[in-house]
């Protein structure tokens, strides 16, 4: 009998990060297995804004429009990607009916929110496992994170992958590019979380190239008029970007994973990062050099051999990642839905 997952997620198109490609690819992966994947996104709702973001657009649904659409998917199992409006209808929708599901944490929300506001990170580390710790299971990309949520009170934590499109993402891609070399390169979101200062005030030779957009890119033009910044880059493009530098500076200290890591390592560019959760786990036994001082690291990079920055993103995939996903779901019991005592008696 054929499995349905109903995946909440409050980030979705148009956006570009992390989260929605993940989920994009785990959809291809997921579907190529037989099971049907939904998605609940706010492209089904009235949207707002968000504060710091005014291009990322976060969903105000009613618990009535959210649990008519779970009625009408009826899934198997529901997974709550995302900690925002939609994600905490769903949640309360699912606490309500007794429907189990699992979430994942994708988003440094504590630090993400106290580098704007004088919010203490611990407040936000409460409200995030009374989320959390309420479901079925926790993912998380790497080992070290789900150690590190562990110790601060997070329960029932399953590891979760990442992957990575080797055909795109290819060394062969390598060009010149108009810069001088050595060039060191960073791909992202322009914001203040991803601490791009760390980078962009090293003394470095060559040329620094940041491809991204976001809301502290005009401020960092100004700042760096050295600096190439070269906006949003997507596709082919992109790709050629990374082949064509000669070492990938991550300068970030609170990504939970860093897919730009493995587009970078995929495209035989080694990475230069601090020795934080994230890139510690992927470059923890090749393809970059981790160091409390990023100069040292990016310099050292320049020296590792590319081939073996593509053969460890070799060691990641799609597949594999949808594998872990689904065998997370699998120790979950099944809804129980409508028709079977599950519909919501009351609704907002």
């Amino acid at each position: 009998m054929e499995k349905t997952v109903l995946v909440v997620t409050d980030a979705w198109h148009p956006q570009v990060n992390g989260v929605v490609r993940t989920l994009d690819e785990l959809a291809r992966s997921v579907q190529e297995q037989g099971i049907t994947i939904d998605f609940l996104t706010p492209e089904r709702f009235t949207t707002f804004p968000l504060p710091f973001y005014p291009d990322i657009r976060l969903a105000l649904p009613t618990r009535r429009q959210v649990a008519k659409e779970i009625d009408a998917l009826a899934p198997d199992y529901i997974h709550i990607a995302t900690e925002g409006p939609l994600g905490l209808v769903a949640r309360g929708i699912c606490l309500r009916r007794g429907l189990p599901f699992t979430t994942s944490y994708h988003t440094r929300f504590p630090e993400f929110v106290s580098a704007r506001l004088p919010i203490p990170e611990d407040w936000s580390y409460w409200w995030l496992r009374q989320f959390h710790n309420s479901g079925n299971g926790m993912m998380v990309a790497t080992a070290s994170l789900g150690t590190e949520m562990a110790a601060r009170g997070f329960h029932n934590i399953k590891r979760w992958t990442r992957g990575i499109d080797t055909v795109l993402f290819d060394p062969t891609r390598r060009q010149n590019l108009p810069f001088p070399r050595p060039i060191f390169l960073n791909v992202g979101r322009v914001a203040v979380e991803k601490n791009l200062p760390a980078f962009l005030d090293l003394d470095l030779p060559g040329s620094k190239v940041v491809v991204g957009d976001g809301p502290d890119l005009a401020h960092l033009r100004q700042k760096y008029p050295h600096v190439h910044f070269l906006g949003r880059r997507m596709g082919t493009e992109l790709a050629t970007i990374y082949a064509s530098a000669d070492v990938f500076v991550f300068p970030s200290r609170v990504d939970t994973f860093g897919n730009v890591i493995l587009e970078a390592l995929a495209s035989g560019c080694p990475v230069a990062a601090f020795p934080v959760t994230a890139p510690s786990d992927i470059l923890a036994d090749g393809g970059g050099v981790l160091s409390s001082d990023l100069r040292q690291a990016a310099l050292a990079a320049l020296a590792l051999s590319r081939e073996d920055a593509r053969q460890k993103a070799l060691t990641f995939s799609w597949s594999e990642c949808a594998r872990q996903f689904l065998s997370n779901l699998a120790g979950v019991p099944r809804s129980a839905f409508a028709g079977r005592g599950g519909r919501l008696r009351s609704a907002s």
